[in-house]
C-alpha cells in the first residue's frame, strides 16, 4: 500500500511540475543542436544514414530476407522505435551526472531529469518518423487500420525505456562503470532482437526466449502492425507489457530509495 501512495503521489507531482518538465526538454533539444551548422537536420540525417548503411550490409550483403517488403522499409520499422530506446536509456543514465547543478541547488523530483530526456527523445523520433513515412510512400505501401495498434505497443514501449532509464540513471551516479557497461549491453542486445533480421529465422524450439526479450516483442510487433497487415502477438504483448511494468515498479521505488543520497555523490 506505501509503494501504491508513492506511484500516485508521483504522479500528482508529474503534473504540478509538468512546466519544468517541458522546460528541461527543450533545454535538450535546444542545447544538442546549438551550435551545428545543419542544426535540426541531423534529427533526420543521423537514423537515415544509419538505415542506408544497415540495410546495405544486411540486405546486400548478408542477403537476409525480409517479409515480403523493400529490406529497408523492413528494418525501419524496427530500427527506429531501436533508436529511440537506446538513445533515451544512454542520455538518461548521465542525466543525474550532467544536471548536479541543478540537483545540488534546487528541490523538485529528481526524475524529473529522466522523464525530460526521454521526452526529448520522443520528440526526436516523431521527426524521424518522416523517414519511414517516406519510404512508405515511395514503395506504396498501404496503412491498414491494424495501425491503430501502434500507440498501445508505443506506451509499451516508453515504460519499460522510462524503467531502465531511472534504474540507470541511479546507480551511475554512484557506479561511473554503468555508462562504459550500457554501452556494451546495447550493442549486445541490438543483435539478439530481430531488427535487422526477421523472427522467422530463428529456430522455432528456441523462438520462445524472444518473448522473454521485450524490446524483440515490441520491435515484432510494429512490424505485424505497420508492414505486416495484421494484429500482434498479443500473449507475447502482454509478457511485453508486465515485464515493462514490473521493471518500471521496481525502477521507480529504487530511485526514490536512493534519491535522498544524490547529492552527495554529484
Amino acid at each position: 500500500m506505501d509503494n501504491f501512495y508513492k506511484l500516485t503521489k508521483n504522479l500528482k507531482l508529474f503534473w504540478f511540475y509538468r512546466e519544468l518538465l517541458i522546460n528541461l526538454a527543450k533545454r535538450e533539444i535546444t542545447v544538442r543542436y546549438k551550435q551545428s551548422i545543419l542544426g535540426y537536420a541531423w534529427v533526420i540525417l543521423n537514423p537515415l544514414f544509419q538505415v542506408l548503411v544497415i540495410s546495405f550490409v544486411f540486405s546486400t550483403i548478408l542477403k537476409v530476407p525480409s517479409i515480403g517488403v523493400p529490406f529497408i522499409v523492413f528494418l525501419s520499422v524496427a530500427l527506429l522505435p531501436w533508436t529511440l530506446f537506446s538513445t533515451s536509456i544512454t542520455s538518461a543514465t548521465n542525466a543525474l551526472v550532467g544536471n548536479s547543478n541543478l540537483i545540488t541547488k534546487i528541490y523538485f523530483p529528481r526524475e524529473i531529469l529522466i522523464y525530460s530526456t526521454v521526452l526529448a527523445k520522443i520528440v526526436d523520433f516523431a521527426l524521424s518518423l518522416v523517414i519511414l513515412a517516406g519510404l512508405m510512400l515511395w514503395f506504396h505501401i498501404p496503412i491498414h487500420i491494424y495501425i491503430l495498434w501502434v500507440p498501445i505497443i508505443f506506451i509499451i514501449q516508453i515504460i519499460l525505456t522510462l524503467g531502465l532509464s531511472l534504474l540507470l540513471s541511479a546507480f551511475n551516479l554512484f557506479y561511473r562503470d554503468i555508462q562504459y557497461i550500457l554501452t556494451l549491453v546495447l550493442t549486445l542486445w541490438f543483435y539478439i532482437t530481430p531488427i535487422a533480421y526477421p523472427v522467422e529465422i530463428i529456430p522455432e524450439r528456441v523462438r520462445f526466449l524472444f518473448s522473454l526479450n521485450p524490446m524483440a516483442v515490441i520491435v515484432n510487433a510494429y512490424r505485424e502492425v505497420v508492414i505486416g497487415q495484421g494484429n500482434p502477438n498479443i500473449p507475447s504483448l502482454l509478457i511485453a507489457l508486465v515485464i515493462s511494468v514490473g521493471i518500471f515498479i521496481f525502477a521507480f521505488l529504487t530511485f526514490k530509495k536512493l534519491e535522498r543520497n544524490f547529492a552527495d555523490y554529484v
